[in-house]
Protein backbone atom coordinates (compact mmCIF):
# COMPACT_ATOMS: atom_id res chain seq x y z
CA UNK A 1 0.00 0.00 0.00
CA UNK A 2 1.45 3.31 -0.88
CA UNK A 3 1.74 6.26 1.78
CA UNK A 4 -0.77 8.11 0.47
CA UNK A 5 -3.21 5.16 0.42
CA UNK A 6 -2.14 3.88 3.60
CA UNK A 7 -3.31 7.55 5.10
CA UNK A 8 -6.49 7.45 2.96
CA UNK A 9 -7.42 4.26 5.11
CA UNK A 10 -6.73 5.71 8.26
CA UNK A 11 -9.08 4.55 11.26
CA UNK A 12 -8.99 4.86 15.32
CA UNK A 13 -8.54 1.83 16.72
CA UNK A 14 -10.29 1.37 20.40
CA UNK A 15 -9.87 -1.99 20.88
CA UNK A 16 -6.78 -4.61 21.12
CA UNK A 17 -5.45 -7.79 21.00
CA UNK A 18 -3.40 -8.85 24.19
CA UNK A 19 -0.19 -9.11 21.65
CA UNK A 20 2.85 -7.06 22.79
CA UNK A 21 4.71 -5.16 20.23
CA UNK A 22 8.07 -6.56 19.49
CA UNK A 23 10.33 -3.96 21.59
CA UNK A 24 12.64 -3.60 18.27
CA UNK A 25 10.01 -2.31 16.54
CA UNK A 26 8.52 0.22 18.93
CA UNK A 27 12.35 1.54 18.83
CA UNK A 28 11.52 1.98 14.97
CA UNK A 29 8.32 3.55 15.62
CA UNK A 30 9.99 5.91 17.65
CA UNK A 31 12.83 6.68 15.72
CA UNK A 32 10.55 7.50 12.90
CA UNK A 33 8.57 9.93 15.25
CA UNK A 34 12.02 11.68 15.84
CA UNK A 35 12.33 12.01 12.14
CA UNK A 36 9.10 14.54 12.30
CA UNK A 37 9.88 18.18 11.30
CA UNK A 38 10.96 19.98 14.30
CA UNK A 39 11.27 23.79 15.05
CA UNK A 40 15.12 24.49 14.31
CA UNK A 41 16.03 21.24 14.75
CA UNK A 42 15.32 21.54 18.37
CA UNK A 43 13.06 18.79 18.95
CA UNK A 44 11.51 20.49 22.24
CA UNK A 45 8.99 17.39 22.66
CA UNK A 46 9.50 14.14 24.91
CA UNK A 47 8.05 11.03 24.43
CA UNK A 48 6.48 8.92 27.82
CA UNK A 49 6.21 5.09 26.86
CA UNK A 50 3.64 3.55 29.10
CA UNK A 51 3.66 0.01 29.13
CA UNK A 52 3.70 -1.23 32.72
CA UNK A 53 0.33 -2.90 33.48
CA UNK A 54 -0.23 -0.98 36.82
CA UNK A 55 0.89 2.35 35.55
CA UNK A 56 -1.82 2.17 32.48
CA UNK A 57 -4.44 1.40 34.88
CA UNK A 58 -3.37 4.88 37.04
CA UNK A 59 -2.95 6.64 33.63
CA UNK A 60 -6.22 5.07 32.26
CA UNK A 61 -8.30 7.32 35.71
CA UNK A 62 -6.29 10.32 33.62
CA UNK A 63 -8.33 9.65 30.74
CA UNK A 64 -11.66 9.47 31.79
CA UNK A 65 -11.41 5.71 32.53
CA UNK A 66 -11.30 5.04 28.51
CA UNK A 67 -10.60 0.93 28.49
CA UNK A 68 -8.33 0.99 25.14
CA UNK A 69 -5.90 2.66 27.55
CA UNK A 70 -5.27 -0.43 29.68
CA UNK A 71 -6.04 -2.89 26.90
CA UNK A 72 -3.68 -1.48 24.84
CA UNK A 73 0.08 -2.87 25.18
CA UNK A 74 1.31 0.49 24.96
CA UNK A 75 0.25 3.99 25.47
CA UNK A 76 2.67 7.01 24.37
CA UNK A 77 2.61 10.67 26.13
CA UNK A 78 3.82 12.89 23.58
CA UNK A 79 4.86 16.58 25.50
CA UNK A 80 6.18 20.21 24.69
CA UNK A 81 9.39 19.80 26.69
CA UNK A 82 11.57 22.90 26.76
CA UNK A 83 13.16 21.11 29.93
CA UNK A 84 16.11 19.19 28.39
CA UNK A 85 17.00 22.11 25.86
CA UNK A 86 17.34 24.58 28.42
CA UNK A 87 19.74 22.80 30.39
CA UNK A 88 21.76 21.70 27.40
CA UNK A 89 22.41 26.17 26.65
CA UNK A 90 22.80 26.32 30.46
CA UNK A 91 25.72 23.72 30.70
CA UNK A 92 26.83 25.19 27.79
CA UNK A 93 26.71 28.82 29.09
CA UNK A 94 24.09 29.85 26.69
CA UNK A 95 21.11 31.65 28.29
CA UNK A 96 17.85 30.31 27.13
CA UNK A 97 15.08 32.32 26.44
CA UNK A 98 11.98 30.00 25.62
CA UNK A 99 10.39 29.69 28.65
CA UNK A 100 7.26 31.51 27.03
CA UNK A 101 3.93 30.84 25.49
CA UNK A 102 5.40 31.23 22.11
CA UNK A 103 7.35 28.29 22.54
CA UNK A 104 4.87 26.21 24.28
CA UNK A 105 3.54 26.42 20.61
CA UNK A 106 6.46 25.45 19.33
CA UNK A 107 7.08 22.35 21.43
CA UNK A 108 2.94 21.44 20.80
CA UNK A 109 3.83 21.77 17.46
CA UNK A 110 6.96 19.77 17.81
CA UNK A 111 5.42 17.16 19.88
CA UNK A 112 2.32 16.97 16.98
CA UNK A 113 4.77 16.65 13.95
CA UNK A 114 6.28 13.51 16.25
CA UNK A 115 2.97 11.89 17.38
CA UNK A 116 1.82 11.68 13.58
CA UNK A 117 5.00 10.08 12.46
CA UNK A 118 4.74 7.60 14.77
CA UNK A 119 0.93 6.55 13.69
CA UNK A 120 1.84 6.94 10.41
CA UNK A 121 4.56 4.07 10.86
CA UNK A 122 2.69 2.13 13.27
CA UNK A 123 0.30 1.86 10.98
CA UNK A 124 2.50 0.91 8.38
CA UNK A 125 3.36 -2.26 10.40
CA UNK A 126 -0.46 -3.24 10.85
CA UNK A 127 -0.87 -1.84 14.41
CA UNK A 128 -3.44 0.53 15.34
CA UNK A 129 -3.49 3.66 16.74
CA UNK A 130 -6.15 6.15 18.76
CA UNK A 131 -5.38 9.93 19.72
CA UNK A 132 -6.59 10.80 23.16
CA UNK A 133 -7.22 14.64 23.50
CA UNK A 134 -7.79 13.95 27.38
CA UNK A 135 -4.38 14.71 27.63
CA UNK A 136 -4.42 18.68 28.01
CA UNK A 137 -7.80 18.30 29.74
CA UNK A 138 -5.79 16.19 32.45
CA UNK A 139 -2.20 17.74 31.87
CA UNK A 140 -1.81 18.35 36.01
CA UNK A 141 -2.61 15.05 36.97
CA UNK A 142 -0.66 13.18 34.17
CA UNK A 143 2.45 15.79 35.00
CA UNK A 144 2.02 13.94 38.16
CA UNK A 145 1.72 10.62 37.53
CA UNK A 146 4.65 10.62 34.95
CA UNK A 147 6.80 13.10 37.06
CA UNK A 148 7.38 15.69 34.22
CA UNK A 149 9.25 18.30 35.29
CA UNK A 150 9.39 21.92 35.14
CA UNK A 151 9.43 23.23 31.16
CA UNK A 152 7.41 19.67 30.42
CA UNK A 153 3.26 19.51 29.62
CA UNK A 154 1.91 16.64 28.27
CA UNK A 155 0.11 17.77 24.23
CA UNK A 156 -1.20 14.45 23.08
CA UNK A 157 -1.18 10.47 23.55
CA UNK A 158 -1.67 7.71 21.48
CA UNK A 159 -2.75 4.01 21.90
CA UNK A 160 -1.27 1.59 20.56
CA UNK A 161 -1.06 -1.71 19.49
CA UNK A 162 -2.65 -5.01 17.27
CA UNK A 163 -6.23 -4.23 16.11
CA UNK A 164 -9.40 -6.55 17.82
CA UNK A 165 -11.69 -4.78 15.21
CA UNK A 166 -11.90 -3.25 11.97
CA UNK A 167 -14.26 -0.36 12.22
CA UNK A 168 -15.52 1.40 9.17
CA UNK A 169 -13.77 4.91 8.15
CA UNK A 170 -15.12 7.55 9.88
CA UNK A 171 -16.76 10.45 7.82
CA UNK A 172 -14.98 13.13 6.57
CA UNK A 173 -16.16 16.89 5.23
CA UNK A 174 -15.23 17.47 1.33
CA UNK A 175 -12.04 18.24 0.80
CA UNK A 176 -13.81 22.13 -0.11
CA UNK A 177 -14.89 22.70 3.44
CA UNK A 178 -11.25 22.86 4.38
CA UNK A 179 -9.00 24.14 1.41
CA UNK A 180 -8.98 27.49 0.77
CA UNK A 181 -7.23 28.74 -2.35
CA UNK A 182 -5.31 32.18 -2.65
CA UNK A 183 -7.35 33.61 0.76
CA UNK A 184 -9.78 32.53 2.81
CA UNK A 185 -13.52 32.35 1.27
CA UNK A 186 -16.01 32.85 3.89
CA UNK A 187 -18.85 30.37 4.41
CA UNK A 188 -22.60 31.30 3.58
CA UNK A 189 -25.40 30.24 4.98
CA UNK A 190 -26.33 27.85 1.47
CA UNK A 191 -22.35 26.62 1.64
CA UNK A 192 -22.76 25.45 5.26
CA UNK A 193 -25.96 23.82 4.71
CA UNK A 194 -23.58 21.85 1.21
CA UNK A 195 -21.09 21.43 3.27
CA UNK A 196 -22.27 19.71 5.93
CA UNK A 197 -25.09 18.01 3.93
CA UNK A 198 -23.50 14.24 4.13
CA UNK A 199 -22.51 14.37 7.55
CA UNK A 200 -25.71 15.39 8.98
CA UNK A 201 -27.64 12.76 6.64
CA UNK A 202 -25.45 9.67 8.10
CA UNK A 203 -27.89 6.94 8.97
CA UNK A 204 -25.08 7.23 12.32
CA UNK A 205 -26.03 10.48 12.43
CA UNK A 206 -29.85 10.36 13.33
CA UNK A 207 -29.08 7.23 15.86
CA UNK A 208 -27.36 9.95 17.91
CA UNK A 209 -29.89 12.43 17.14
CA UNK A 210 -32.72 9.63 18.57
CA UNK A 211 -31.09 8.85 21.07
CA UNK A 212 -29.97 12.18 22.36
CA UNK A 213 -33.71 13.89 21.37
CA UNK A 214 -31.90 17.26 19.99
CA UNK A 215 -32.85 18.15 16.75
CA UNK A 216 -29.57 18.74 14.70
CA UNK A 217 -26.09 17.39 15.10
CA UNK A 218 -24.28 21.10 16.18
CA UNK A 219 -26.10 21.15 19.09
CA UNK A 220 -25.00 17.37 19.86
CA UNK A 221 -21.84 18.85 19.81
CA UNK A 222 -22.53 22.09 21.83
CA UNK A 223 -24.81 20.82 24.26
CA UNK A 224 -23.86 16.78 25.15
CA UNK A 225 -19.75 16.54 23.83
CA UNK A 226 -17.81 19.95 23.87
CA UNK A 227 -20.62 22.09 26.12
CA UNK A 228 -19.12 25.43 26.50
CA UNK A 229 -18.40 25.70 30.79
CA UNK A 230 -16.53 22.38 30.48
CA UNK A 231 -14.75 24.52 27.45
CA UNK A 232 -14.17 27.33 29.89
CA UNK A 233 -13.10 24.86 32.73
CA UNK A 234 -10.74 22.91 31.60
CA UNK A 235 -9.31 26.37 29.34
CA UNK A 236 -8.35 27.79 32.73
CA UNK A 237 -6.69 24.62 34.23
CA UNK A 238 -4.68 24.02 31.58
CA UNK A 239 -3.82 27.81 31.08
CA UNK A 240 -2.87 27.02 35.41
CA UNK A 241 -0.96 24.10 34.34
CA UNK A 242 1.06 26.27 32.01
CA UNK A 243 1.70 29.01 34.49
CA UNK A 244 2.65 26.08 36.69
CA UNK A 245 5.03 24.52 34.53
CA UNK A 246 6.52 27.81 33.26
CA UNK A 247 5.41 28.64 29.87
CA UNK A 248 3.56 32.08 30.88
Amino acid sequence: MSPTELLLQHRSIRKYSSEPIEPNLLNRLLEAGTRASTTGNMQIYSIIVTQDQERKEHLKKCHFNQAMISEAPVVLTFCADINRFNAWCKVRNAEPGYDNFLWFINGAIDAVLAAQNVCIAAEDAGLGICYLGTATYMADEIIELLKLPHGVVPITAITVGYPAETPELTDRLPLEAVVHYEEYVPYSTEKINDLYYEKENLEFTKKLLEENKLPNLAQIFTEKRYKKNDNEFFSEKFLKTLTKQGFM
